[in-house]
């Protein structure tokens, strides 16, 4: 309440000056805000919503995993899911190898994995 106090003081104390050479020159404070605001819009259709969409988009995929199906963790390990529970899920990597991931650690089946997504370590040796 003390803030909007005193921004209503600053604004009636900035536009009450007299002093303006412009005619109705009481509307310049929006307009040195318009800079701000298009700023926030363009952050929030460019940053913001497509990551949430794509978080949205990653929460779904989790919920609808599979026993049975080949996915691929964060870590780069490739396996079968075998078991399933709210926050674990336990993927068999080779015959007789299970592990247990956490579901927010797996990065999406194997098949919709795209070959440039993953960055791969480079092969090429050191060169001193």
């Amino acid at each position: 309440m003390a803030f909007t106090s005193w921004m209503l003081g600053l604004a009636q104390a900035s536009g009450a000056g007299g002093g303006s050479s412009v005619p109705g020159g009481g509307g310049g404070g929006l307009m040195s805000m318009m800079p701000i605001l298009l700023m926030v819009v363009v952050f929030y259709f460019l940053l913001i919503r497509p990551q949430q969409k794509k978080a949205k988009e990653h929460r779904a995929m989790l919920s609808a995993l599979k026993v049975g199906e080949e996915i691929v963790t964060s870590g780069g390990l490739l396996g079968r899911i075998t078991g399933l529970s709210d926050r674990i899920i336990t993927i068999e990597v080779a015959e007789k190898i299970r592990l247990r991931v956490l579901r927010s650690h797996i990065l999406g089946r194997k098949d919709e994995i795209k070959e440039g997504e993953v960055e791969r370590p480079s092969t090429a040796p050191a060169s001193s």
